[in-house]
């Protein structure tokens, strides 16, 4: 194999894999739908955080959940109780998702990502 076809080669592995990152569920962290979340909403022993900016928190959220910008969160996680479930919310998805790593990487287990955040909320 000529190290064109092998650079090539390597270069797809690469573009597949950070495909395959961005685009699939996190490990470990399950996946709901708006529809899901709302009959889980009421549920008081559970924890909801909306990771968007506290401008886009202010212009329209869900009633429970509670703010914490995705560019804090690494700092803040002190907030939140690991005994308890986590559901995160974003605008689209992908902060969202973003926020369930830095929740993963500090500990956290019952971590629920939204799909599609507060785009498909209605």
């Amino acid at each position: 194999m000529n190290s064109g076809v092998m650079f090539n080669t390597l270069l797809i592995l690469f573009l597949l894999w950070i495909v395959f990152r961005r685009f699939f569920p996190l490990h470990g962290v399950k996946q709901i739908t708006t529809a899901d979340l709302k009959s889980e909403a009421e549920n008081k022993d559970k924890q909801f955080i909306d990771v968007r900016t506290s401008y886009e928190f202010c212009t329209r959220h869900i009633k429970g959940f509670k703010n914490i910008p995705l560019s804090i969160l690494p700092r803040q996680t002190h907030q939140l109780s690991k005994d308890k479930d986590v559901f995160v919310i974003c605008q689209s998805g992908m902060s969202s998702v973003k926020a369930s790593k830095i929740l993963k990487k500090h500990g956290f287990k019952n971590i629920t990502n939204i799909k599609g955040g507060m785009n498909t909320w209605y």
